[in-house]
């Protein structure tokens, strides 16, 4: 598999500056402090983690609605970290974005069908007449009606107008959607419509994903590698078989134990997380998880661990991700069992109606 997006070494630093007149820094954010991964075409990479480690800081960097104070971003092999004018225009055609919240990303005073009409007169695609008869298709691609165009956002509910933001994120034919955490606003059973939504949309268009989330029971039915985030930096990367089923970093294990288990005796020997994420404007020496870290030693206090290779395609940043004890949790499963029926339900009902 090639990859369609490589980023390597991206940071986000902000100044923190005091004074009115004579203005002095005296720190820095590091939001996102040197990140590096890859996105294949026709995949779909997880960016997971506590709320403030950088998720969403990294979407944006990504698609350059911020600039990078560091690093590459190389779109289908070409630098696109510096491009400007018509090649960054042409870059956004290519990238799209879904934000997470269906209630702010749309605007009030457009037609449903003018939003997502709205892309394409942008990039000066077709003509007015095309553009209506693609607004039509693609709200049948989500599952709404053409006669929706002529609706205000106001007169939907959060699915549907994630829905919308989705038809929309698609009306100028992307290669890659970065997802910023699309479910988290919804009901549960609506993530899972549009969860699966988005599964068949990347199977029909060949489409990659890079999904912003918080949910890792969404992200082992949406992803098919993990890449997870702590304080601007990744601490572990993996397939997600090889993330849930044995997990090397301890802020990883500490995140799979938090999902809800039916059974309380399967719930294993991992305490949750203590303590709140340190300030990215006062990074800890060392493993940045030293803080919080139940297994954490001097040389953790003293030396920033490498993201390094621990078994093929799957890598930590952890000193002894080697000698972690076996947490005895069943991390396998990752879907709790309720939502496991729910989402085989609606893959039911999708293929029948399909059929």
């Amino acid at each position: 598999m090639s990859n369609l997006l490589e980023v390597s070494d991206l940071a986000r630093h902000y100044p923190v500056k005091r004074g009115v007149v004579l203005q002095k820094q005296v720190g820095t954010v590091r939001a996102v402090d040197g990140v590096s991964f890859a996105v294949g075409r026709g995949e779909t990479l997880a960016l997971v983690g506590e709320s403030g480690c950088g998720k969403s800081t990294t979407a944006r960097l990504v698609m350059r609605l911020i600039e990078p104070s560091a690093g590459t971003i190389r779109f289908g092999g070409q630098d696109v970290t510096k491009v400007g004018g018509a090649a960054l225009r042409a870059l956004r055609r290519r990238v799209q974005i879904v934000f997470q919240d269906p209630y702010a990303s749309l605007n009030p005073r457009l037609t449903v069908g003018e939003a997502i009409a709205e892309p394409m007169a942008v990039h000066g695609i077709g003509d007015s007449a095309s553009r209506r008869a693609k607004v039509e298709e693609l709200l049948r691609l989500v599952g709404l009606a053409p006669f929706h165009a002529a609706r205000y956002p106001h007169e939907f509910s959060g699915g549907q107008r994630q829905r919308i933001g989705i038809a929309r994120a698609l009306s100028v034919e992307p290669e890659l959607v970065v997802c910023d955490e699309p479910v988290s606003a919804l009901d549960v059973s609506i993530q899972a419509q549009v969860v699966n939504l988005m599964k068949d949309l990347q199977a029909r268009l060949g489409l990659s994903y890079l999904f912003i989330a918080h949910d890792l029971a969404v992200v082992k039915h949406m992803a098919d590698r993990v890449a997870v985030m702590y304080l601007g930096q990744i601490m572990e990367i993996s397939d997600k078989r090889s993330l849930f089923a044995d997990p090397r970093h301890p802020y990883t294990r500490a995140l799979l134990a938090a999902i809800p288990h039916p059974d309380p005796a399967r719930r294993g020997r991992v305490t949750p997380l203590g303590g709140d994420v340190p300030s990215p404007m006062a990074v800890p020496p060392g493993c940045r998880f030293h803080t919080r870290c139940p297994f954490a030693q001097e040389r953790c206090r003293q030396e920033v661990p490498a993201l390094r290779e621990i078994a093929p395609g799957h890598r930590a940043a952890c000193h002894f991700a080697e000698a972690l004890p076996d947490p005895g949790l069943d991390y396998s499963g990752g879907l709790t069992e309720a939502a496991a029926r729910r989402l085989a339900l609606y893959d039911a009902a999708r293929r029948k109606a399909a059929a």
